[in-house]
């Protein structure tokens, strides 16, 4: 019988199984349901206001894995060996200001809140970008706080790829105005989109060093 603190001992167990993979081994592919799991955590990340200000790309194709690989120097190395390759997109201002026209239709059409809330919220929004976070001096602060919400659901997929024995790499390692114009170019962006980050998922090639660290009681105050 599984113990409480075995449970505890296997969550830390993942997280010292996790790493940054560089290598990873072609000839292991990501099974369909673990791959999917892995995309549901995503779908079921937080995010301020549950704006869900993201979409996800899954990379499939070898012209776009290729495209990656020469104007990414970050996924050089992964993005062909890779199982699966992630393009994680953000909303731009145009999309997460309070009185966005996609923060109205999400509310009211996929959410289904009633107008009254949805008009309460616009408010309580708009002082939260004007006043509390000051959003509004300048747009690439907005840009730069949805891209903020894309790292929850980053963390969440690479947490649970480690709870199923999947290895993952976060890349930011590229150019975001370069690649805003190749996906747009590749007919892959929708309106009010830019790139916030890649992630590689699949096995490794060879283990990883030691794991390292500062110490808890480096990082950690009790107020």
């Amino acid at each position: 019988m599984t113990t409480h603190e075995d449970k505890r001992q296997q969550i830390l167990d993942r997280y010292y199984f996790r790493h940054a993979t560089k290598g990873f081994d072609p000839s292991r592919k990501i099974s369909k349901e673990d791959f999917r799991v892995i995309l549901e955590t995503a779908r079921l990340s937080p995010s301020s206001f549950g704006m869900e200000p993201w979409h996800f790309i899954v990379v499939e194709s070898d012209k776009l894995r290729k495209l990656i690989k020469e104007h990414a120097w970050g996924a050089r190395g992964k993005v062909m060996e890779a199982s699966h390759f992630v393009l994680i997109l953000a909303r731009t201002h145009e999309d997460v200001r309070f009185d966005s026209r996609y923060l109205k239709e999400h509310y009211t059409k996929e959410l289904n809140y009633p107008k009254e809330v949805v008009a309460n919220m616009r408010d309580v929004i708009e002082n939260f970008q004007k006043n509390d976070f000051q959003l509004f001096e300048d747009m690439r602060y907005l840009d730069d706080w949805s891209m903020k919400q894309t790292y929850i659901p980053l963390s969440n997929m690479m947490s649970v790829a480690a709870e199923l024995g999947i290895d993952s790499c976060p890349i930011e390692g590229f150019n975001r105005s370069t690649f805003d114009q190749l996906l747009e170019e590749e007919q892959l962006y929708g309106d009010n989109m830019t790139l916030s980050v890649m992630v590689a998922f699949g096995y490794r090639k060879e283990p990883p060093r030691e794991k390292k660290r500062r110490h808890l009681n480096d990082l950690i105050t009790w107020a």
